[in-house]
């Protein structure tokens, strides 16, 4: 039966629950849609009506004769099923509003004019924090270093997080501050950059971040509060219904469940908890299954990334002396993973690199052969991969093997194409972002932003899954053009099989009676315009369980 259900799911064949006609005034009447249901790749002018959180009717306005609270004219808007951002830090999102952000500029001396600007407004020996740079399209062609600071501020510790959230840049204040010069050994999973001379360069990757990390002073619950609701606003404003948060904590949870209580959690949440203190919590409280906020899963970390060449390789890059990190082992993975399966708890853990993936499922297989179907509370635990993007032909096919669910980023492929390349050389780009392959193998592929290193707008998730390219049109030799998906495989990816990776398959993921009313309604329609249209389409309305959270004007 699981089976059927997985063959329907992932080739598109689906039959749609009829239409019901209840004669109890709706909360809501959605008219004169063109509402794409997700169950196929055909638009329908029709009407939904909400009661009650969930759609009690599709069908013709003729058809619906009981009434409405409210009805709101669409006049040819777009419907689709609620997209939803399956890999997302929802924190990192509203804090990315909130601090320094060094998001999408284009060179190395623009960035670090932004950073002196920035400092202008702060005062001697307070910390600078900010995120965002990434120096794939700088004309300049290298990493920043602690000296590109030096030369403006030296009175004040500065920390920059690159976008990937896998490496940091600070200047020689905080590096001092922090008790780092050429003798400092590279901490496990981790490393210190250095130049020619063996001085560090100021680049912390992965694991050596901690040692400046544990310095900069914690925010408060009401900054993370205040970020927390910041991303809520800014994520409905481009059309998502649901983020899967890939990583957090139990006090942010406290938090979100005040947000609840104040008619501020904007939209669906389903929460994996970080690995260590977290993940005991949640191994031992159990799950959370509430519709708005569900914790269900545990992320770890396998290695790091590709950009700043922390991602594990099998074998060296192609542009540097390295095999990348691995950042957990064996020894530590393995017993949470028992426990986990054991406990109906899902994994989710990010691996990107070739070695990495491979580890990673062999980890997998592993707890498998421990825990069996019978001794599980989960039968189908619906273990996910998170980004899995270097993987070698034969761990593609043990992704479908061991039923493993490979939650990948488009927006990383028009990114990092412009030194994915350089990295792993053009024998291993044919192992790289390859969603075809993984729908073509019977897979599910959840598409997440990984907000916010990138810039995380579901526009943007589906022109890169169908176009492989950047927003400029731009798309670099060998990069495997025959990766991209069909239009609505793509809708897929942000609809209903990121709602299969969640256990929520039943009740939210397409538009049919019964199922929750969350809709992003968009300006034009995605499924037929041309590609280099798409991010011009706007969001004119995003509805989450029935309730307007978000409207244009």
């Amino acid at each position: 039966m699981k089976k059927s259900i997985l063959l329907l799911l992932t080739s598109g064949i689906f039959f749609a629950s009829a239409t019901a006609k209840a004669c109890d005034e709706a909360d809501l009447l959605l008219m004169n849609g063109n509402v794409y249901t997700g169950l196929d790749d055909k638009a329908l002018s029709t009407t939904i009506a909400v009661k009650g959180g969930k759609i009690i009717y599709i069908g013709s306005a003729k058809g619906y004769e009981c009434g409405s609270h409210k009805q709101i004219d669409l006049k040819g808007a777009f419907v689709y099923p609620g997209f939803t951002d399956a890999h997302a830090h929802l924190k990192g999102v509203g804090y990315r509003e909130k601090v320094l952000n060094l998001q999408g500029i284009n060179s190395l001396s623009d960035t670090m004019k932004k950073v002196r600007e920035y400092v202008t407004h702060t005062k001697a020996g307070e910390w600078v924090v900010g995120r965002g740079w990434i120096e794939k399209v700088w004309p300049e062609k290298r990493f920043p270093t602690r000296h590109d600071l030096d030369t403006f501020v030296n009175d004040r510790p500065v920390v920059l997080s690159r976008a990937d959230g896998h490496a940091l840049l600070m200047n020689t204040y905080a590096m001092k501050l922090a008790g780092i010069d050429r003798d400092t050994p590279d901490p496990d999973g981790g490393a210190i950059r250095k130049d020619e001379n063996g001085e560090p360069t100021g680049i912390l990757v992965d694991n050596a971040m901690d040692l400046v990390r544990k310095m900069i002073p914690a925010h408060s619950a009401k900054d993370d509060k205040h970020a927390l609701e910041l991303a809520l606003k800014r994520n409905v404003s481009v059309g998502w219904t649901q983020t899967q948060n890939a990583g957090g904590t139990y006090n942010d949870i406290g938090l979100l469940k005040e947000l609840k209580a104040e008619g501020k959690l904007l939209h669906r949440l389903y929460y994996a908890m970080d690995s260590g203190a977290e993940a005991e919590k949640i191994l031992t409280q159990g799950i959370e299954t509430d519709p708005m906020l569900t914790l269900r899963a545990i992320k770890l970390y396998s290695d790091g990334a590709l950009g700043s060449r922390g991602a594990a390789l099998i074998d060296k890059y192609s542009d540097y002396d390295t095999k990348g990190l691995m950042l957990t082992s064996k020894e530590k993975a393995l017993p949470v993973m028992i426990r986990a399966l054991m406990q109906g708890v899902q994994i989710e853990t990010h691996a990107i690199g070739d070695k990495a993936n491979k580890l990673v499922l062999d980890w997998y297989e592993m707890a498998f052969k421990v825990v069996p179907e019978q001794d599980r509370k989960v039968k189908n635990p619906r273990w996910r991969i998170e980004h899995a993007q270097n993987i070698q032909p034969e761990d593609q096919i043990r992704f479908k093997e061991l039923d493993i669910i490979p939650s990948m980023q488009p927006s990383h492929a028009i990114g990092d194409l412009h030194f994915a390349g350089d990295r792993l050389g053009k024998k291993r780009l044919g192992n790289a972002y390859v969603w075809a392959n993984m729908i073509k193998l019977g897979l599910m592929v959840p598409a997440g932003s990984d907000a916010p290193v990138e810039t995380g707008d579901p526009r943007i998730e589906f022109y890169a899954a169908i176009a492989r390219k950047d927003l400029d049109g731009y798309s670099a030799e060998g990069w495997h053009l025959e990766q991209t998906v069909s239009r609505i495989q793509a809708l897929k990816m942000l609809t209903i099989w990121p709602a299969y990776a969640a256990f929520q398959e039943n009740e939210r993921g397409t538009i049919e009676v019964g199922k929750y009313a969350d809709f992003t309604i968009l300006s034009k329609d995605i499924m037929v315009i041309p590609v280099d249209k798409i991010m011009s389409s706007k969001v004119v309305m995003t509805i989450v369980d029935g309730n307007i959270v978000y409207e244009s004007h």
